[in-house]
């Protein structure tokens, strides 16, 4: 059984509203191991670094300053395929569309804001994950 490791981040607004536990929770409830965690609030370099294929486009700007607003839970987990479970269990981008029983589905929603507000980020790829750790775990 091939192991895997992926970023996951729990966003400015789900450390803001007291959320960081419950979706630790949900993490280790699907079986998969935290391995790292950090909690700090990320400055505009490793957030440059992160969101570097975004850069130019409209809502570049306002997603590093959200993401720059406040403390951010960045956590390493590792599991079989825990890349594309996690990823299921985060739920669509969009809260308000995103299914119950996901992270987004039972815990985020649209604010109306120029960002989307969505609690969580999970890396998309292994080449994702492994250049996010380096940059998040460094």
């Amino acid at each position: 059984m091939s192991v895997e490791q992926t970023l996951i981040l729990v966003k400015p607004d789900g450390v803001a509203r007291g959320l960081s536990g419950e979706i630790l929770r949900r993490i280790e409830a699907k079986g998969y191991s935290v391995t790292g965690l950090r909690m700090f609030t990320p400055d505009r370099e490793l957030l440059a670094a992160h969101y570097a294929e975004h850069e130019g486009k409209p809502f570049y700007e306002p997603l590093i300053e959200f993401m720059s607003s406040g403390p951010v839970v960045a956590i390493r987990a590792e599991g079989h395929r825990v890349i594309e479970g996690f990823r299921s269990l985060a739920g669509t981008t969009d809260p308000t569309g995103a299914a119950p029983g996901t992270i987004r589905g039972d815990l985020g929603r649209d604010w109306g804001l120029k960002v989307q507000q969505n609690l969580v980020h999970g890396s998309d790829s292994t080449e994702s994950a492994e250049r996010e750790l380096s940059l998040w775990f460094a």
